[in-house]
């Protein structure tokens, strides 16, 4: 992970960033499980992740995703970063880590995932510090609020 743009610094980045760390602990902690066997635990980790993951989702989808593909330089990046989430969905959806090729998946899914996480807080991230407007930051706040109604988060202005 980058730490020499300064995004980190901005509250909406942060809050990506902290849903970044809450899902890789998480899937983290689910290895370890399944690596003892223990799949119950490893399956409620997984229903953690999938909650997180969906609400973090819409919330960049809909704001910083949709605001950042009205650039062409930036659409066909987000586009391989939407593909990516669904991809994933599709997965989380099914998954049953009893299944011997479930839990394989998951592995490989969790490895797919630390690089999209990558491809976010190393690419577009820094990049949306100098292609977002101030209209721009308030439009994807509100729209990651609306994903997280319970967040104290607020646009500026």
């Amino acid at each position: 992970m980058c730490h020499y743009c300064g995004c980190r610094q901005i509250p909406l980045i942060k809050e990506f960033i902290a849903e970044h760390e809450t899902v890789t602990n998480a899937a983290g902690d689910a290895l370890r499980a399944l690596d003892t066997g223990d799949v119950p635990r490893a399956q409620a980790l997984l229903s953690t992740m999938t909650a997180v993951l969906l609400a973090h989702w819409k919330g960049e989808e809909d704001g910083l995703f949709a605001v950042m593909s009205t650039d062409p330089e930036y659409a066909p990046y987000i586009e391989a970063l939407i593909s990516e989430h669904r991809e994933l969905a599709t997965f989380l959806a099914r998954a049953d880590l009893t299944d011997a090729e479930d839990a394989e998946l998951f592995r490989r899914s969790t490895a797919d995932l630390h690089h999209h996480i990558a491809k976010e807080e190393d690419g577009l991230f820094p990049a949306s510090l100098t292609a977002l407007t101030g209209e721009d930051w308030n439009r994807s706040i509100q729209a990651w609020q609306s994903a997280h109604p319970e967040s104290e988060l607020h646009p500026a202005g």
